[in-house]
């Protein structure tokens, strides 16, 4: 999902940063948090997974995990990484970016390995962070048609959603091909009975991403949302990421931001984000935000902890120091 390539940083994201110390990092921001964090998911990638030595320590038992794949990294790697995972009693679920696979029979190949390696019963689907497709697969629709996943066992899918927006599926702004695009992935759902939810792109403001979960439901899109949030991070780290995706406007908000040195010096965290989510989450049960999926922008162990320190007995790791 979040990484260079993607392109998936939008203007008003950036628009509600705040910046504190963690002068009592252990202190649980209340119940209606704790709720909103049970279940959380995070996401690595290869070569970050394997400078943790225990996930155990840091997550809770059963989390969900995606494996990002960037082009260029072999499937061995990815592969090993999702049976580690397996292995330390964690779900696994790594990414399908479309538009580097080459065709049919290297999806069934990465399929077959998955499965066969690491036991993965899920996946989750996206067009890929490249401009034009390598081969035959253009976006997660097409690897869905070819039935290579239903006829591998794998039921359970995650879908990329983008409560913003998305320049590389609408060009000309709006959301017109984003929401036709989760109307199929509705109708698939619906005429299949597969297990699908959407998980977005990082968003840093609670309202637009309500008023958009919200719409979802005029379009007859009922699938449940795990909604993406940024871990903590320095403000430096998030001017890189954008530069790196080649943000344009966004990047130039980050810009002036930095121009503050005292935002610059201290981190960002995701509190005020999420404790609105979750309030309103709270407040309205049958919104369609079921769970949330944090981006470890500043290190998963970074971002890990900062879910233990507030989120409860809901975060707490499966073998606690």
């Amino acid at each position: 999902m979040a990484r260079p390539g993607s392109a998936n940083i939008w203007e008003a994201a950036m628009a509600l940063l705040h910046f504190k110390r963690r002068d009592n990092p252990e202190t649980t921001l209340g119940p209606e948090v704790e709720a909103f964090l049970a279940g959380y998911s995070i996401e690595v990638m290869p070569r970050t997974a394997a400078k943790v030595e225990n996930f155990r320590a840091l997550l809770p038992e059963g989390s969900r995990v995606y494996i990002a794949h960037i082009e260029g990294t072999p499937i061995e790697e990815m592969v090993a990484t999702a049976a580690r995972l397996h292995a330390e009693g964690f779900e696994p679920m790594p990414h399908f970016p479309a538009r580097i696979i080459a065709d049919k029979a290297m999806l069934a190949d990465w399929i077959d390995r998955y499965r066969s390696e690491a036991d993965i019963r899920s996946a989750l689907l996206l067009a890929g962070g490249i401009a034009n497709p390598v081969g035959a697969f253009a976006d997660s629709m097409q690897m869905l048609d070819t039935g290579l996943f239903d006829a591998a066992g794998i039921t359970r899918f995650h879908v990329a959603g983008h409560p913003e927006g998305n320049r590389d599926i609408d060009p000309e702004g709006g959301m017109k091909n984003v929401t036709k695009a989760l109307e199929w992935k509705q109708q698939y759902a619906n005429d299949t009975g597969v297990e699908m939810a959407i998980v977005t792109q990082f968003a840093f403001e609670a309202k637009p991403v309500i008023a958009w979960v919200d719409s979802l439901a005029e379009h007859g899109i009922t699938l449940p949302v795990h909604i993406g949030i940024a871990g903590p991070a320095k403000l430096q780290t998030l001017i890189r990421f954008a530069i790196a995706c080649g943000v344009g406007p966004s990047l130039k908000v980050l810009q002036k931001r930095a121009m503050d040195v005292t935002k610059l010096l201290l981190p960002y965290e995701p509190t005020e984000v999420i404790s609105e989510l979750a309030a309103h989450k709270a407040a309205n049960p049958d919104f369609a935000i079921e769970k949330a999926h944090i981006f470890p922008l500043g290190g998963i162990k970074t971002s890990a902890n900062w879910a233990i320190s507030h989120g409860g007995d809901a975060t707490r790791p499966a073998d606690p120091a």
